[in-house]
């Protein structure tokens, strides 16, 4: 999304993440996948040594994970369609673009959440809320990024200011729709949206029950890598399918944006 801003540090640690969802879905034998998940513990470490510098009380409060995503939203590489058409060029059409972005963003996901499984193999220590929380945080780029490249991909991209287009999307993230086609068409919606304290709040409720819900992963009745890899890799698809119905009603803003965007 582009521009300088607070947080750079971890933004940029996210995008190394969020950059493997745009490898092209056959370049993912086994040794990728096992590089990818020593990408995701390095960026894990990364954030929750950012997490932690706020007090445990901050994260299982949720306010620190909330002002670190919105600084780091900016940041998030996100891909134009004619870049995403020319990396897929296999995609026929829209459903099949969108298709292979959400199996990629479910594969980083997924790499992050075998990581902490992992790590829950181990008598859980007294760091782990701090770690689930920097993996959730993670994933919440993850999906951001792919919610901003499904608007690509459907013909109602967002305009504005770097910071304007972070706001919309982790908005749309937050509610796990579409953004509001209001604002995607009078500049001054997106102008008073910004990142007030309504983006936040509603930020902040859902990285709450996304943290909440890998808890579980780490309890001694469910050990392992595959819990935590299952379910972000269930939840990221949920917000896919939410945010793809959602578009699907939505009108081009230009009739002939795929056409235009190459590839025929």
């Amino acid at each position: 999304m582009g521009g300088a801003v607070p947080g750079a540090s971890l933004g940029e640690g996210l995008a190394d993440l969020v950059e493997r969802a745009e490898q092209p879905v056959g370049a993912w034998p086994a040794v990728e996948e096992r590089a990818e998940r020593g990408r995701a513990r390095a960026l894990r470490g990364r954030a929750t040594r950012l997490l932690g510098s706020g007090g445990r009380g901050a994260v299982l409060g949720g306010k620190a994970l909330t002002e670190q995503l919105v600084r780091a939203a900016p940041r998030i590489p996100v891909r134009d369609l004619a870049t995403l058409r020319a990396q897929h060029p296999g995609a026929a059409d829209p459903e099949r673009l969108a298709d292979l972005l959400v199996v990629g963003a479910t594969r980083a996901s997924g790499a992050l959440g075998a990581g902490v499984g992992a790590v829950a193999m181990l008598p859980v220590p007294l760091a782990m809320p701090v770690e689930i929380a920097a993996e959730t945080l993670a994933v919440a780029a993850v999906e951001i990024k792919l919610i901003a490249e499904l608007h690509q991909v459907y013909g109602v991209p967002v305009r504005g200011s770097a910071t304007q287009r972070a706001a919309a999307y982790l908005g749309a993230w937050a509610n796990r729709r579409g953004i509001d086609a209001k604002l995607l068409i009078r500049p001054a919606g997106l102008a008073a949206l910004a990142l007030g304290s309504e983006v936040r709040q509603q930020v902040r409720r859902r990285l709450t029950r996304s943290w909440i819900r890998r808890l579980p992963s780490v309890s001694p009745l469910l050990l392992g890598a595959g819990i935590g890899a299952t379910v972000n890799r269930r939840d990221t698809r949920r917000v896919a399918r939410q945010v793809r119905s959602d578009l699907r009603t939505r009108l081009p803003a230009d009739p002939g944006y795929w056409t235009a965007a190459g590839g025929g």
